[in-house]
């Protein structure tokens, strides 16, 4: 079970596993340091990521090729070198039986922390997508909840990043009408998708977090309409408190940012973060 939870939160072991599904892989090598990214990219367009990450920390994209004054790793361990491709920015969340696909949804992360993980989000079909995760889960005899991040190309063709094996903000995108509870017992008969494609979103950081960057890129008129139709998944209609919760929530991540040196992304998942350490059998 480690080994496959490794393979899957490895960018680069998961890049091996994902080889003959359907999908686009994108070419990508394995380095120790910023010299040999640097060796095996040439002037080419980029991304460099630790091997271990999430929420795009420590995430460097280079469209134009690595500049000459870029820092070295300031995180120890392997990282991956990957050809950066242009496209439209998606992301999956799936649920898996013993390899049977029970719930799946492919969608648009509309409004993002620091192109990082989604606070507004909208549910956006694709076959491909599903096709390849169907294969994967029967390749790979999964169980449990699976996401991955894709970039589709300009021509439609979907390639696939990495992947993360847990729960996404996709989840948000299923109504209480959807037969999700089954899917996740192992129960459903059928993949489960969601009935109602209304975008959703975390109203106190699409508030917040959605504001600010819509002042930032003069875009203040897209937001607030984006924000009257998103469906907020936290508070319900006659119950707000939730909201206010949230609100307080952000409030937490900040704190825990200033005290410990770090951004809000780091501050959200420092008590969550797996890197590949070893971990005693059960």
């Amino acid at each position: 079970m480690f080994d496959t939870m490794d393979t899957l939160h490895s960018k680069w072991r998961f890049l091996e596993a994902a080889q003959g599904c359907g999908a686009v892989v994108p070419e990508s090598a394995c380095v120790d340091t910023l010299e040999q990214a640097r060796s095996w990219a040439g002037t080419d367009p980029v991304v460099l990521k630790p091997e271990y990450s999430r929420f795009g920390v420590h995430v460097r994209l280079h469209p134009n090729g690595i500049p000459a004054d870029a820092k070295p790793f300031d995180v120890p361990g392997r990282w991956v070198v990957q050809r950066f491709c242009h496209g439209r920015e998606l992301c999956s969340y799936s649920v898996i039986d013993r390899g049977r696909l029970l719930a799946h949804v492919t969608y648009r992360p509309s409004y993002r922390l620091q192109a990082s993980s989604s606070f507004f989000f909208e549910a956006c079909p694709s076959p491909a997508i599903q096709k390849f995760v169907d294969m994967f889960a029967r390749k790979m005899d999964y169980t449990g909840q699976l996401s991955f991040d894709w970039i589709e190309a300009d021509n439609g063709n979907a390639q696939v990043l990495e992947c993360n094996p847990r729960a996404i903000s996709g989840v948000h995108l299923f109504g209480l009408d959807d037969a999700l509870p089954a899917a996740l017992a192992g129960a459903a008969t059928d993949c489960v998708v969601p009935a109602n494609h209304a975008a959703r979103m975390i109203s106190a950081v699409m508030l917040v977090a959605g504001g600010a960057q819509a002042l930032r890129d003069s875009r203040v008129g897209l937001w607030w309409q984006d924000f009257r139709r998103g469906v907020d998944v936290i508070a319900a209609p006659r119950d707000p408190l939730p909201f206010f919760g949230g609100l307080l929530d952000f409030g937490s991540y900040a704190r825990l940012a200033v005290q410990n040196r770090c951004n809000l992304r780091q501050a959200a998942t420092c008590d969550i973060e797996w890197d590949g350490d070893p971990l005693a059998a059960l």
